[in-house]
């Protein structure tokens, strides 16, 4: 008798102990379940050139005002150097401007562009530049790229997965594109090719180190006036650029001109004036170092 009550005791509780397996696989199954169908919400890349989104389900794009709608789920966001270390080009694989180029230097400026001001928001970013297909963005030099790239890659992956739009009004965003080489029927033959040259031969060269540049003027001496914009503005290598390439392919092309000036702002003077300085001083350095080992080489 007292086996019986024994055996019964033991089939009793391991029918509870089975079902007590049963109710914890199957919730750790139901919990499985739950998390692969959750989606992931942003993942990014901590390599130099990479931004990853997945996941991202796009919204409803709004009217667009120079942006393509990306209906998609992921976006890479690769960065580039540009000849200006302050200056990186962000490249989002869908179209930013589209069209034309809009630069902007501070945040009274970028109120016409939901994008920018959000970009200038960030502590250290002092310019943004839109190009067809990119974004430059322009810090100070207190401020590295390791703090404030997780931030920018946030910002444009955000925007441009939800299909935001780029301007604020249809106005603002035909008011943004250049206008300075649209050839006018007041323009002489002269500055008709000086305009066709830059929009077709260098502009499309500068946007590729993430730059633009505007026709400013032709003088009655034969100067070609214009600026530098985007990660051109205030580079130590604008000069170079200036003289080595645009004024000699001007000058090629078009006997009229002369020369190439390039319009400064007052900090870019104040950049351009202080790596003067630098260099002064660096080969001051150098000479004093070839004086010192003079006695050796003589030797």
């Amino acid at each position: 008798m007292s086996s019986r009550l024994a055996s019964r005791s033991v089939r009793a509780l391991s029918e509870v102990r089975l079902r007590s397996n049963r109710t914890i696989e199957s919730a750790v199954r139901s919990w499985a379940r739950s998390i692969s169908s959750t989606p992931t919400l942003a993942a990014v890349h901590n390599g130099p050139t990479l931004a990853t989104a997945s996941g991202i389900h796009a919204q409803k794009a709004a009217p667009s005002f120079g942006i393509a709608p990306p209906q998609c789920r992921s976006m890479f966001i690769q960065t580039e150097t540009t000849p200006n270390d302050d200056s990186l080009k962000f490249i989002p694989g869908v179209n930013v401007m589209g069209d034309g180029t809009a630069e902007f230097l501070d945040t009274r400026s970028a109120l016409k562009s939901p994008l920018a001001i959000r970009l200038m928001g960030i502590e250290g970013v002092k310019a943004v530049f839109y190009g067809p297909d990119f974004v430059t963005v322009s810090k100070d030099s207190e401020n590295p790229w390791a703090v404030l790239k997780p931030e920018i890659y946030s910002i444009l992956m955000e925007h441009f997965s939800a299909g935001m739009p780029l301007f604020r009004s249809q106005e603002d965003r035909e008011a943004a594109g250049p206008q300075d080489t649209q050839i006018l029927d007041t323009d002489s033959e002269t500055v008709a090719m000086i305009k066709e040259l830059l929009e077709t031969r260098v502009r499309p060269a500068i946007m590729e180190d993430g730059g633009d540049i505007e026709y400013r003027g032709f003088s009655d001496d034969g100067f070609v006036k214009v600026k530098l914009k985007g990660s051109c503005r205030g580079c130590s290598s604008s000069a170079v650029t200036l003289k080595s390439g645009i004024e000699r392919m001007l000058m090629h092309y078009i006997p009229e001109v002369k020369g190439v000036e390039q319009i400064l702002d007052e900090e870019e003077v104040i950049a351009l004036d202080e790596f003067a300085k630098l260099e002064q001083r660096l080969a001051k350095n150098g000479k004093k170092e070839d004086s010192k080992m003079a006695p050796y080489m003589s030797a």
